[in-house]
C-alpha cells in the first residue's frame, strides 16, 4: 500500500449561504466549528442542501490520491447507521480500502455542514460524533506498517482517546505526513502541533494562516527561517500566492494557476496534499510535486465539492 490515511470519518453536507446567514448564526467565515447534534440539526433546518458525500479532509486526500492510480487506504471511526453505511459506500466506490469494521455506537455518525458563500469560501459547522472517539484499538497495525507512508489531521488531535490513535501511529509507521487543518486547531493545540511539527513528522503541510500562528510569527520572513531550521519537509499553501516547500537550505516555489472560474474552496488544501504526495510517493522532485498539487487544487476550486469525479 502506497498510503494509508487516518482521519475524521466525516459526511459532508454541502449548502449555499450568503454571508447575511453567517452573521446572524454568529459563524466566522472560512473557519471550522465544532457543534454539538442539535446545533447542526438546527443551521441545517433552514437551508437546501446541495450535496452529500463522504467527507473528512485526509478521507478527501486519500481519494484524490487513489484518482490518480495510487494504492491507498483509510482508518475513521462511523457508527453502523445510515451515514455511516454511505460514507462506507463511498469510499468503497472510490477504490479505497477501508480499515474500520462498523458496530453499533450510543454516538452518531460525524458530519460536517460545509456553507459556502457567494465568494467562493467555506465555512464549516462539524458535529465530531463518533469520529472523535478513534483511538489505539481502531488503528491497524499491519495496515499501517505495510504502508509507506500515513498521512494524518490536526482536526483529528485532541487528548485522550484520538491522541492515543496518533501515538500510536507514529510509533510503527515508515514516514509520516499531516495538515495543521485550521487556524483555530492551531491556536487550540499549538504546544502539540509545534511539538509533531519539530519532533515527529516528516512532512507537514499548512497554509499560511496556519504556520503563521503556529510559530507566532509577524512576517513570512519569519516562516521560512523556521522551515530552514526545521529539518523536514514543510509544504505551505498561500492561496494567490501560489504555494512554496522548505527542506534544509532549499526553497521551491509554485505559482497558483490564474483565470480560474472558482466555485468552492472546500477541498482545495486536501487536494493540493494529494497531488503533492503523489509526487512524493512517485520519485517525482519537491518542484514537480508542488506543481501536481497546484494542478489538483486548481482543479477542485472550478466545481462543487471536494470529489473530482
Amino acid at each position: 500500500m502506497k498510503i494509508i490515511g487516518i482521519g475524521n470519518a466525516i459526511v459532508d453536507v454541502i449548502c449555499k449561504v450568503d454571508d447575511d446567514f453567517l452573521l446572524q448564526n454568529n459563524l466566522t467565515k472560512s473557519t471550522m466549528k465544532l457543534v454539538d447534534e442539535t446545533e447542526f440539526k438546527k443551521l441545517l433546518s433552514n437551508l437546501t442542501i446541495e450535496e452529500t458525500i463522504a467527507g473528512g479532509s485526509v478521507a478527501n486526500s486519500i481519494v484524490g490520491l487513489s484518482q490518480l492510480g495510487n494504492k491507498v487506504s483509510f482508518i475513521g471511526k462511523v457508527n453502523d447507521d445510515e451515514f455511516g453505511s454511505k460514507y462506507e459506500q463511498s469510499l468503497l466506490k472510490e477504490q479505497v480500502t477501508y480499515y474500520y469494521k462498523k458496530k453499533k455506537e450510543n454516538i452518531a455518525t460525524g458530519t460536517c455542514l460545509i456553507l459556502i458563500t457567494p465568494d467562493s469560501e467555506r465555512t464549516m459547522c462539524t458535529f465530531l460524533g463518533i469520529a472523535g472517539k478513534i483511538n489505539e484499538n481502531d488503528i491497524n497495525e499491519s495496515a499501517v506498517k505495510e504502508s509507506e507512508l500515513v498521512f494524518l489531521e490536526g482536526y483529528l488531535w485532541d487528548e485522550g482517546e484520538p491522541k492515543s490513535a496518533f501515538e500510536k501511529a507514529f510509533k510503527i509507521a515508515n514516514k509520516t505526513a499531516m495538515s495543521l487543518s485550521d487556524p483555530f486547531c492551531v491556536e487550540r493545540h499549538k504546544d502539540s502541533f509545534l511539538d509533531l511539527v519539530t519532533n515527529k513528522l516528516d512532512i507537514t503541510f499548512a497554509n499560511e494562516q496556519e504556520i503563521l500562528h503556529l510559530i507566532d510569527a509577524n512576517s513570512f520572513d519569519e516562516v521560512i527561517e523556521f522551515g530552514k531550521n526545521l529539518e523536514k519537509l514543510l509544504v505551505i499553501t498561500r492561496s494567490e500566492k501560489g504555494s512554496i516547500a522548505i527542506l534544509n537550505n532549499e526553497i521551491f516555489e509554485c505559482n497558483s494557476q490564474k483565470g480560474l472560474s472558482i466555485v468552492d474552496l472546500t477541498g482545495a488544501g486536501d487536494l493540493f496534499a494529494a497531488g503533492f504526495l503523489h509526487g512524493h510517493l512517485n520519485n517525482m522532485s519537491i518542484q514537480e510535486s508542488l506543481i501536481k498539487g497546484t494542478e489538483m487544487a486548481s482543479k477542485i476550486i472550478q466545481k462543487i465539492g471536494a470529489r473530482l469525479n
